[in-house]
């Protein structure tokens, strides 16, 4: 769940005249509410498929519900949806669903999503050599602070520790590139052609991808095999990912980015609403600890951004959707 200087990676970081400002911090609260009921699908799949599956066939039923709105919607479109940068978003889209739904297979939704939570950290390090940001000491300090949030949660070197705790942060560090990527792809598109154009790329990445590790392992698909209900859970969490992307993007449209940012934090809330009510899961104390470090952190890097921002000189705050 990508933005010149004061923009969000997706949108203008600034209102706009399509409608109140309440009306963009309504969709953020839908949309946030959506992205933990589309992971709580992805997991249940990870059940039945392996989750190199699961992520191609999101992307696929993904791709398609989008290509179709960019017919009826034909309206708002603007710039090439066919490009090298597009290409690129895709290919780190690939990435950050490939280690989100790695992660949701071994480990509950709300520690994926936590750890996930480091990505604005990681767009603040990527934006002074990427982008020619000057960031200050007390942005590197709260990085800094939101990466031992993270080692807590993680816990390395202790028992239960696995290497998969490490894929949320994959897929946070292939979300943030993604940022960088679509704040240039935004100055030139609409919202809509970007989600759809990169969207279209990483279902095909994504399938090349299978191609290649079915042919070295000689595995093929497991949905064809599975239980009838795989069928509609499918196209349903392509769908789901699709409408939470766009409503994303349009509640940028219409509000600022720095107002909307905070409501992002609701995601953790309702992946552990989900956790708890579908799969018993509920976050131990070390990892409540670890998580409040890391919101903590992130929200004083978005009170930094926000001020940079008035001043002319900010990233824009991180989304922090899955992409």
């Amino acid at each position: 769940m990508i933005r010149p200087r004061t923009k969000s990676p997706v949108a203008p970081a600034r209102r706009t005249d399509h409608g109140p400002t309440g009306t963009g911090i309504a969709l953020m609260i839908i949309a946030m509410g959506l992205l933990p009921v589309g992971d709580t699908l992805a997991k249940l799949l990870t059940g039945v498929m392996p989750s190199t599956e699961v992520v191609l066939w999101r992307f696929g039923f993904q791709s398609a519900t989008l290509a179709a709105m960019a017919l009826l919607l034909r309206h708002r479109l603007r710039g090439a949806m066919f490009s090298p940068v597009l290409v690129l978003s895709g290919l780190c889209s690939v990435v950050t669903m490939a280690g989100l739904v790695g992660a949701f297979a071994v480990m509950p939704i709300a520690t994926a999503i936590a750890i996930f939570f480091v990505e604005p950290l990681i767009l603040v390090l990527l934006a002074a050599p990427l982008l020619g940001e000057k960031i200050g000491p007390r942005r590197y300090a709260a990085v800094a602070v939101g990466f031992v949030g993270a080692l807590v949660v993680i816990r390395p070197g202790f028992e239960g520790f696995t290497p998969a705790a490490l894929l949320p942060l994959l897929a946070a560090t292939g979300y943030a590139l993604n940022a960088v990527i679509l704040r240039s792809a935004s100055a030139s598109r609409s919202a809509l052609t970007i989600q759809t154009g990169a969207t279209l790329y990483a279902a095909l990445i994504a399938l090349l991808l299978f191609g290649a590790m079915a042919l070295m392992g000689g595995a093929g698909l497991a949905a064809p095999r599975a239980p009838g209900w795989v069928w509609g859970m499918l196209p349903l969490a392509g769908l789901v990912s699709a409408v939470t992307f766009l409503l994303i993007a349009e509640a940028f449209r219409r509000s600022e980015a720095g107002l909307l940012a905070p409501f992002q934090y609701l995601e953790i809330v309702g992946a552990v609403a989900l956790g708890y009510l579908v799969f018993g899961d509920l976050p131990d104390a070390t990892t409540a600890l670890g998580t409040a470090i890391i919101l903590g952190s992130g929200a004083y890097v978005v009170h930094r951004e926000r001020m940079a921002a008035r001043q002319g000189r900010g990233t824009g705050p991180a989304l922090a959707g899955q992409g």
